[in-house]
């Protein structure tokens, strides 16, 4: 007997009465339908986001800040017809917020509009009654995992999350499933495609990357970072992108406490259109490194290494 397709596999544990046929049929289809909605993607994003879908298999993009993480995902959402569910992580994060919490208020009122008696029986019966359904609070973990329409999942900036934390993910990054102690496991009843963003700030565990292919989105090469501007920054001519990302990544080969990411590009780019400019003058650059950095010691820096402005008097 042959090996199942690992989509066939998952639908099966799932119990999923058919498969859903798989969203792209090549990396190169990726690229394509990306590019629809303006996100430019390299060989590596195409072959990997293809093999998420092909395999079943969550994806963990890591890379640092700005470099368009959250953009693919929303990207593929869009490509694909589905609803994007964002699970933003920060320091604290618990259970009631990432899956589900139950309607306190609401069972309150249900428990008053009981009778008055309140024997044993009765308490039983009243307590299957109020963990129902009904008075269930879904967040977006279990949003993903109860939707019968197609959806992607991202879980976003997950290294900002405690270890114990984590633990939550691990059950719906294999299974697709989560487990609720007064109502069961609840299956997925589609599967959805998910993206864990990270900007690396801590060492994520081991358990958690076992369970996702793995992707890096660095910084974009000059021609790449040229071909974003052109496609986000309606008016903009060829020859001013072609400066901003050169100028750009020459930046970035500093000893600057903050890079300039690729969403600050942008920035640099729609503020350069708007006052007019064709081209990068040294005066602009000067006038506009505000756009592009974020800290006074790295505006000076630049001023001093790219444009032979020497360090202001204090």
């Amino acid at each position: 007997m042959s090996a199942l397709d690992p989509r066939e596999e998952l639908a099966q544990r799932l119990g999923l009465l058919h498969v859903p046929p798989p969203r792209f049929t090549s990396p190169h289809e990726v690229k394509e339908r990306l590019a629809d909605h303006d996100y430019l993607s390299d060989d590596a994003i195409a072959s990997v986001t293809y093999l998420a879908d092909r395999l079943a298999k969550p994806v963990l993009v890591e890379g640092p800040a700005g470099t368009g993480k959250t953009a693919l995902a929303k990207a593929v959402a869009d490509s694909v017809g589905a609803r994007l569910i964002r699970l933003q992580c920060y320091e604290g994060l618990d259970e009631s917020k990432a899956l589900y919490e139950w309607n306190y208020r609401k069972q309150l009122l249900r428990i008053q509009a009981g009778r008055p008696e309140g024997s044993a029986e009765e308490w039983s019966h009243l307590e299957e009654d109020i963990f129902a359904e009904e008075f269930l609070l879904t967040r977006p973990l279990l949003e993903a995992i109860s939707a019968t329409d197609p959806v992607v999942l991202l879980i976003d900036e997950v290294d900002r999350v405690e270890l114990e934390t984590e633990a939550l993910l691990l059950e719906i990054l294999s299974e697709y499933q989560v487990s609720i102690p007064e109502l069961g496991t609840v299956k997925a009843k589609q599967i959805p495609m998910v993206f864990l963003t990270s900007n690396n700030t801590r060492e994520l565990s081991e358990a958690l990357k076992r369970r996702c292919l793995y992707l890096y989105v660095g910084y974009p090469e000059v021609e790449r970072e040229r071909d974003i501007i052109i496609s986000r920054v309606p008016g903009i001519t060829s020859t001013l992108a072609e400066q901003i990302a050169h100028v750009v990544r020459s930046l970035r080969a500093l000893d600057l406490k903050k890079a300039p990411s690729v969403s600050e590009t942008l920035d640099w780019a729609r503020t350069l259109v708007i006052l007019g400019r064709q081209e990068i003058g040294e005066e602009d650059a000067a006038a506009t490194l505000h756009i592009l950095l974020k800290y006074q010691s790295d505006i000076e820096r630049a001023s001093r290494e790219l444009l032979g402005r020497p360090k202001p008097l204090a």
